[in-house]
């Protein structure tokens, strides 16, 4: 049989472009890199110009290092946010238990798991679809991913052993959610989005709880905007916590961290 003719570069640039791509050259690269055939490339890029993001599309994201699998539905791990694996690799680089709540896909504990080698590592999510992507991305080591809300997802036997507790947290404000690019409004799901009337609503709850599971000197982070950090800080220090700020001007990255008293 004869081998299909490739889908041309110069075609996906053309429609991804005209489709309001910024980066339309780098995408379709991707895109025809991850293709199995003409067919698919094709696929993809009409899903693309059509507006699912872009990290739907090929079905994975790149994060701190890895190719982290990424389901229609699931909230798309950004790169800002590897500025707080970096925060909690610093703080804690010994961490032997590590718990990532509001996990969607599992990012932050497969990077967490990745670099620690050895760590005990935990996730839930209270979305099933989030649930089933996080076991495929934390499966590879050995990570272990619940469903439920928050803390009430854990094994009771974690509590007081956590020393690593990250929550990528939903901190857009209601209000505002509307006025998010169409790729996260249309395609991510709402409760990894909204954060309450101000934002900091399932904040406040993680915060509240998290001395209940983190072992003395460990630490919580979570990222936030900046106009939000200092009540983020605040609702950290309510909840007996030691707070600090950390800051990536280039990211445009806020993580805020808490660490319980020894």
């Amino acid at each position: 049989m004869p081998t299909p003719a490739p889908f041309p570069p110069s075609t996906a640039v053309s429609a991804l472009r005209a489709a309001g791509c910024v980066f339309a050259e780098d995408e379709a690269e991707l895109i025809l890199a991850t293709a199995r055939t003409p067919e698919e490339a094709a696929r993809m890029v009409d899903r693309r110009a059509a507006g699912l993001p872009l990290e739907h599309v090929l079905g994975w994201a790149g994060f701190h290092g890895l190719r982290v699998t990424v389901d229609p539905g699931v909230f798309v791990p950004r790169r800002r946010t590897e500025f707080l694996v970096d925060q909690a690799l610093a703080a804690l680089p010994d961490a032997t238990v590590v718990v990532d709540l509001c996990c969607g896909s599992g990012a932050l504990g497969a990077a967490l798991a990745a670099a620690l080698h050895t760590a005990e590592v935990h996730a839930a999510d209270v979305d099933p679809a989030a649930v089933r992507c996080a076991r495929r991305n934390l499966a590879p080591f050995g990570g272990r991913v619940h469903q439920g809300d928050l803390y009430d997802a854990l094994p009771a036997g974690l509590r007081g052993r956590v020393d690593i507790l990250t929550a990528n947290v939903p901190y857009v404000p209601t209000a505002e959610v509307a006025l998010l690019p169409a790729e996260a409004r249309d395609h991510e799901p709402l409760v990894a989005l909204d954060g309450g009337a101000d934002g900091l609503d399932v904040l406040r709850r993680v915060a509240a709880g998290a001395p209940g599971w983190l072992a003395p000197g460990g630490c919580l982070l979570t990222e936030t905007s900046e106009r939000q950090a200092p009540a983020a800080a605040q609702a950290f220090a309510d909840a007996g916590l030691t707070p600090r700020l950390a800051v990536d001007e280039d990211l445009y990255a806020h993580v805020v961290i808490g660490v319980l008293p020894r």
